[in-house]
């Protein structure tokens, strides 16, 4: 930290999340960006004026506070373990790693020092989200029995290491878990390769949570339909969340009765009030570094936990391994760290 109090901080990776990363650091109160790794260099700017470096072990010669983690999945280990070493804090791109193994490893180097570390799952920070999370917490559905989760759209060219399970069902299955406070207990799922690439392209999942809470997630990247829909149903009616749009609304059940026969008979529960919330709408990724910025500070814990990514990264692979076997995979119901 410089003598104004500013945190040093510095970026791993200048890729397609890393040069929204550069853009919002070189903006963020409080924070000045000291250098940038990238051994491609940075071709298009992206920097923001910071130097560009080549290894991990010159930016830790600059002196840095924390640093974000936006290279590659398969990277992510071996820069988080580097940084840890060194007494650097962490925000480390999602998922936070690409084996459980390796996950448990970034966990253990973090806590063992008592550095803060995150995992940036951005959804966490979307306003529609946020404010969802706050009227569950508040009882304002009353029990919840379902969660449904939707994510197509085009194939991300940026991704090559991964599939469609770890690069975006880990965004579904951590806000699940988050939004409602459960944790998985068992999960079924089946996947598709179309691509005629190494990784599957689309999964189905459907699991429990620790409540009982039922769960449904489907997940692609061969669509043309860019949709990322997540709907919570529960005693009072049915939250849905449109994190494109940030907007959440809520359909209640109705308290009138229905005096037409044959429309009660067929719609069962009643359609109530249908109300939109106005919400303030802030850049997600802004949101999540300030969240981080003032973990670092000690003036707030409101972030992903590497242990959380951990958890998360485990039902990935109970996803996989569900697919890959046919049979339903059961998980451990421990508390979210």
């Amino acid at each position: 930290m410089t003598a104004t109090g500013t945190l040093r901080a510095g970026l791993v990776g200048l890729g397609s999340m890393g040069r929204h990363h550069a853009r919002v650091l070189a903006g963020l109160e409080g924070v000045q960006l000291v250098g940038v790794v990238d051994p491609m260099g940075d071709t298009n700017g992206w920097a923001q004026g910071a130097p560009v470096l080549a290894t991990v072990e010159e930016l830790l010669a600059l002196g840095v506070d924390y640093a974000v983690v936006a290279c590659p999945t398969a990277l992510h280990e071996e820069v988080g373990l580097k940084l840890a070493e060194a007494g650097v804090c962490a925000l480390v791109e999602k998922p936070v790693a690409d084996t459980v193994e390796g996950a448990r490893r970034l966990v253990e180097a973090f806590e063992s020092r008592g550095l803060v570390a995150g995992v940036g799952h951005i959804e966490r920070c979307n306003p529609a989200l946020r404010s969802l999370r706050t009227r569950l917490e508040a009882g304002e559905l009353g029990d919840v029995y379902q969660v449904v989760t939707r994510r197509q759209g085009p194939f991300p060219h940026r991704i090559a290491d991964v599939g469609v399970v770890k690069d975006l069902a880990t965004h579904d299955i951590d806000l699940t878990g988050w939004v409602t406070g459960q944790t998985y207990t068992s999960i079924a799922a089946h996947t598709v390769s179309k691509s005629g690439r190494p990784h599957e392209d689309m999964v189905s999942a459907v699991g429990k949570l620790s409540d009982g809470t039922m769960v449904s997630h489907l997940v692609n990247w061969l669509s043309p339909l860019k949709e990322r829909f997540t709907s919570v149903t529960g005693e009072r009616g049915c939250f849905v969340a449109d994190t494109l749009t940030a907007d959440l609304t809520f359909h209640s059940n109705a308290a009138v009765a229905t005096e037409w026969e044959a429309l009660r008979a067929f719609r069962g529960v009643a359609e109530g009030d249908m109300v939109r919330y106005a919400i303030p709408k802030r850049e997600p990724l802004l949101v999540e570094h300030e969240l981080f910025r003032d973990a670092v500070l000690g003036k707030s814990d409101d972030i992903c936990t590497l242990r959380q990514g951990l958890r998360t990264v485990e039902v990935a692979a109970a996803v996989l391994e569900s697919a890959a076997t046919g049979d339903t995979v059961r998980l451990d119901g421990a508390a979210r760290g």
